[in-house]
């Protein structure tokens, strides 16, 4: 696998933007996003974790979760103080309730929609950090455990209520065990896209939505009312999540035409990984039904494929994911009809 950096939810160019807002207009915000942007590729080396870990079952895969969450109290020291153990009752944190719903909810996805005991498909624990820092503007997956900051409460609240904000990181942890998809370019894209997809999935499997009716935006809740704004990201319509007179507009491309040739964010890896989002959109769309089915089982089919490489590009993922497509239901089915016509639509050739 590869070396650990984190994998942050908010993206460089959005902490930037608060970062560079009027501080008559966010105060705390500015700051807290100088912070979160100082702060974004690093990893800490977490210490001896305090309290008890809940017990794992010896000799065979353990399918139940088993969740840890631990409190930072406001420091930047991993993992914390062990609060809340797997099977304990509400603590009353509403962060450390909703971590702790949010790892079962996930690890619940990908046992019943797939057959994956953990996201490393061996029942690895899942154990998540709230309170991390002062008003710490970010959630990131470090390669070990999730962590959530609290937010400024001008531009974001807390990290934890958007339950595929917790899908999308922990995703990362299942694209680490899996293609390991190579943080950089279009395979990094790649990468966040795929936390978008599976994480929304997670949303949407915990709601019982069939792609119709989910709304396909990531972080929906995240932003105060103070941002003119309904999520970080659309796979709808990427670019149109948010537009603040202060923060500016979703700078995310739906197609190729507007693709993001940069050195910045990894190559844009937040920017560019609307263009595989939208894809996978007009697939599930197109399909019907649950999208965790179909166009979410083509979508694991490929990233679990020999033929993708830790530095696939869009357009060998594409083909990928076509030909699963006909493997999984059949040549000229409208699930293989849907996905090769959805990647046209984005301007990428298989």
């Amino acid at each position: 696998m590869t070396s650990r950096t984190r994998r942050s939810v908010v993206p460089p160019y959005l902490l930037r933007a608060v970062a560079d807002a009027p501080e008559d207009r966010f105060p705390r915000a500015t700051s807290a996003a100088r912070t979160a942007l100082a702060t974004i590729d690093l990893v800490q080396e977490p210490k001896q974790a305090t309290g008890l870990r809940a017990a794992r079952t010896v000799g065979r895969t353990d399918t139940s979760p088993q969740r840890t969450v631990s409190d930072a109290a406001g420091t930047t020291t991993l993992p914390g103080r062990a609060v809340r153990l797997e099977g304990e009752g509400d603590t009353g944190d509403p962060a450390v309730d909703e971590a702790y719903a949010g790892l079962g909810a996930t690890h619940a996805f990908w046992l019943d929609v797939f057959g994956r005991a953990s996201i490393d498909g061996a029942g690895l624990p899942l154990d998540a950090t709230v309170h991390y820092g002062q008003q710490y503007d970010n959630a990131y997956w470090d390669g070990r455990r999730m962590v959530f900051g609290d937010g400024d409460g001008e531009v974001f609240r807390r990290f934890t209520i958007a339950l595929d904000v917790i899908g999308h990181e922990l995703a990362h942890g299942v694209t680490q065990y899996t293609a390991d998809l190579v943080y950089q370019g279009q395979s990094g894209a790649l990468n966040e896209s795929m936390s978008d997809v599976f994480g929304s999935l997670v949303a949407q499997y915990a709601a019982g939505q069939t792609a119709e009716q989910a709304t396909w935006l990531i972080g929906a809740g995240l932003f105060t009312d103070a941002v003119q704004g309904v999520a970080l990201r659309s796979m709808r319509a990427p670019g149109t999540a948010y537009d603040d007179p202060v923060l500016g507009k979703d700078p995310q491309p739906a197609t190729m035409a507007d693709y993001v040739d940069t050195t910045e964010d990894q190559g844009g890896v937040h920017l560019n990984s609307g263009i595989p989002n939208h894809a996978f959109f007009l697939a599930a769309t197109a399909i019907g039904g649950p999208a965790w089915t179909g166009a979410g089982a083509v979508w694991w089919d490929a990233l679990t494929s020999a033929e993708v490489g830790a530095s696939i590009d869009f357009a060998g993922f594409a083909a990928v994911t076509v030909r699963v497509a006909a493997d999984r239901f059949g040549v000229r089915s409208r699930e293989h009809t849907a996905v090769a016509e959805a990647w046209r639509s984005v301007g990428v050739r298989p």
